[in-house]
């Protein structure tokens, strides 16, 4: 097991050795979701949030 730190609070949150780019990986203290955005070095940001598109 691996962690990656959130960008939002600063708390390590833990995530699996074989990250993926596109993974979400949830804060255990603040309860955001980041996603992986590289994997070498390991860079995470904010995920953005999912938006209705009411049929459009």
């Amino acid at each position: 097991m691996s962690s990656v730190n959130c960008t939002e609070c600063g708390a390590d949150a833990p995530c699996s050795i074989n990250l993926v780019v596109g993974e979400i990986v949830p804060c255990p203290d603040c309860g955001v979701e980041l996603e992986v955005l590289s994997i070498d070095p390991i860079e995470v940001a904010l995920a953005p949030e999912v938006e209705e598109d009411w049929g459009e």
